[in-house]
């Protein structure tokens, strides 16, 4: 299926309409939006590049491409809009964003034991659904109680897992979990963009702070968002974690998805997102079975990703991952150093893991320093820490 995949996205970008329509009704004829993993995959990418040939084909592609919309009345994906309870659940399905929180959660304590304040800086794609499960840890584990201030980034972007709710809400129902954990808990925040990596968060955070709080920056999944086109030769993601860098952060904690969505070129790009993409509905079959209602919200943030990724060219395609072999050059490239997670930490990660299928595995990489969350030996998600370098 990669090759059909693979030769349409090349006739399409030539606008080769008779190849283009020979190859989609194929893959129509294979694809099944309630199919098996590879079925629901093939459909996700198929739907994607109709979208392009939509908005980039000569009129002859164009003709083709409506004859099949005729004939084959594709469904529309809804993305669901969660509520906090909803969306809380919906993250614990499976370990795709709970390796990252409990990596994260247990490297920044031991960073921001004994400090009286502790700044957390939330850029997370998951709407502060990590806090509950620090609030729990910084009240049970820490031996000095501190004030914890959040700083979120409220990114103006619209991104899966899109909330039915309002920071204001969050916020007061963050601050009364931390009140009933005898915390005392601020919350704020930042209007920012990605676009600009997130320039009106970094003005605040270079407003000047407490003095002898402990500054912690959690980066969880959204790094990815910030364009990766240069500006005057230098790149927007370094120049954000350079201005970050000299805010003298306690910890850095950098969490995404280890993947290569950044070509230029289309069909290198639907390769990578392919040969990716496979792991989260291959992991739908071990814990939501047709017909679940968490198993459409799932699909349709997938199949959102397969589109920006394929259907989408210059501001427009934000999903733009990199590798963690990337990201770990760009952060000793401007003046990090890393910090290796403890055996505690790790074992707290492995105790996580062993919530979910037995086919998910924890790997030591780079010198064991960071951690990489696995799905039958393929790499998923990765997990850094980070402190300026001397």
């Amino acid at each position: 299926m990669e090759q059909l995949l693979v030769h349409c996205a090349a006739a399409i970008e030539s606008n080769d309409a008779t190849l283009s329509q020979q190859i989609l009704w194929v893959l129509n004829n294979i694809a099944a939006a309630d199919g098996d993993s590879n079925q629901r995959l093939t459909w996700g990418f198929l739907r994607a590049l109709i979208t392009r040939a939509t908005k980039t084909g000569n009129t002859k592609l164009l003709t083709a491409v409506a004859h099949l919309h005729s004939n084959n009345n594709l469904p529309i994906i809804h993305n669901h809009r969660f509520s906090i309870i909803e969306l809380a659940s919906f993250v614990d399905l499976t370990p795709w964003h709970r390796f990252g929180f409990t990596a994260a959660n247990a490297a920044l304590i031991e960073a921001v034991e004994g400090f009286p304040v502790v700044h957390i800086v939330d850029i997370s794609l998951t709407h502060c659904m990590q806090i509950p499960t620090l609030i729990d840890a910084i009240a049970t584990r820490m031996k000095m109680l501190p004030v914890i201030k959040v700083t979120v980034a409220g990114t103006v972007e619209e991104l899966p897992p899109f909330p039915d709710f309002t920071y204001d809400e969050l916020g007061t129902k963050l601050v009364n979990f931390a009140m009933s954990k005898n915390l005392i808990l601020e919350f704020r925040t930042v209007p920012c963009s990605c676009s600009d990596g997130f320039s009106a968060l970094i003005e605040q955070l270079q407003l000047p702070q407490d003095p002898g709080e402990a500054l912690v920056i959690n980066c969880h999944m959204m790094l990815h968002y910030i364009p990766e086109e240069t500006i005057n030769s230098c790149s927007l993601r370094d120049m954000f974690l350079k201005t970050i860098r000299t805010l003298n952060p306690t910890i850095v904690m950098l969490i995404d998805e280890d993947a290569d969505f950044t070509s230029i070129n289309l069909v290198n790009r639907l390769i990578s997102a392919y040969n990716y993409l496979w792991i989260p509905y291959d992991t739908m079959e071990t814990f939501l079975p047709n017909g679940n209602k968490s198993r459409e919200w799932y699909n349709a943030d997938i199949y959102w990703k397969i589109e920006n990724v394929v259907s989408h060219e210059g501001r427009q395609r934000v999903e733009r991952a990199e590798t963690k072999s990337k990201w770990v050059q760009r952060m000793r490239n401007v003046g990090y150093r890393g910090v290796s997670f403890s055996e505690e930490a790790i074992g707290e990660v492995k105790h996580m893991l062993d919530e979910h299928a037995p086919v998910w595995g924890l790997k030591k990489d780079e010198n064991e320093q960071h951690l990489v969350l696995t799905w039958k030996g393929h790499n998923v998600v990765f997990a850094t820490a980070w402190v300026p370098a001397a």
